[in-house]
């Protein structure tokens, strides 16, 4: 038989002073279960705690006063602060490289064979592999350094025609471009719990008021109007957006693989729309880097 009997719904919560900030699955701010208990405790306690905690969120804020517990207990903001800030450097390095990375890339172009500019950019993946072995310890193997070996040559060879023509300045800023996008995924890869889209969102901000100060006239002439939103939308926030999530799911030197189909299709575009064609050095410089790097993935795949 049916029993009838009164319940309550109870959804328990627990937030002590020991309770962790971390963010879950779904990047959202979480605290607690997960605790820091006495010992070490929280990081203000300076007895070994690294974990951001209530507590030190509590003293951060101005909720403990100067921090001197009845216990005798001196407490400690800097190391608070330190704690509270570890989740959110990488986005602010990744706001300042993100935004250095879009300004070179334009200046690049202004100085330069929109060709050339390609191919500095598809050095990206190599030097997200350096990086990568620097700072997040993910040692490339063999085949790699060969290719490494191989794209950087064929990087002076293009560099050589370009000072006998006058586009050095534009090839180095193209340069700087291939290696702001390598500290980008490098970023996304050493913080992948962390939502990093924002930091894209205020990275672009940051060009776009860096950007006011050299506009010449803001009158829109002709087809202006359905131009603009498209790269806005198309060439600009969709690609940037969905590069600063992959890192997160595989390597940054495999998301920088992705802009060779930009090496490759970029230059035929603007040879079709404005016909201008690159010298025959840098064809066959970006063919070599571009051949390099397709075979290095490939035999990368097959190996997997």
């Amino acid at each position: 038989l049916p029993v009838q009997s009164p319940w309550v719904d109870v959804r328990s919560i627990g937030a002590g002073g020991g309770s962790i900030a971390y963010l879950d699955d779904g990047n959202l701010l979480r605290s607690g279960p997960k605790s820091s208990g006495a010992q070490p405790g929280p990081a203000c306690y300076d007895r070994g705690g690294i974990e951001p905690t209530t507590t030190d969120a509590a003293f951060y804020l101005g909720m403990l006063g100067e921090g001197n517990l009845a216990s005798g207990l001196k407490l400690r903001k800097d190391l608070a602060e330190k704690a509270l800030l570890k989740v959110g450097y990488p986005g602010i390095f990744y706001i300042i490289s993100f935004s250095i990375c879009n300004i070179t890339f334009i200046i690049s172009i202004q100085n330069t064979n929109v060709a050339n500019t390609l191919i500095m950019v598809a050095m990206a993946p190599m030097l997200s592999a350096v990086l990568g072995a620097m700072f997040l310890k993910e040692t490339p193997d063999k085949k790699t350094w060969i290719a490494i070996f191989i794209t950087f040559a064929a990087v002076t060879y293009i560099f050589y025609d370009s000072i006998e023509l006058g586009n050095i300045i534009g090839d180095i800023f193209g340069f700087i471009t291939a290696l702001g996008l390598a500290v980008n995924a490098n970023l996304a890869r050493y913080a992948r719990n962390v939502d990093l889209v924002p930091s894209a969102v205020a990275g672009k901000l940051c060009v776009a008021i860096f950007a006011f100060f050299f506009v010449e006239s803001f009158e829109l002439v002709e087809n202006d109007i359905i131009i603009l939103p498209l790269m806005c939308v198309m060439c600009v926030a969709l690609p940037f957006v969905l590069v600063t999530i992959a890192p997160r799911f595989i390597t940054a030197a495999e998301v920088n693989l992705f802009f060779l189909l930009e090496t490759i299709i970029g230059p035929i575009w603007v040879w079709l729309v404005i016909k201008e064609q690159p010298t025959m050095e840098t064809i066959l410089g970006g063919l070599v880097i571009i051949i390099t790097i397709a075979v290095h993935s490939f035999l990368k795949i097959k190996n997997s």
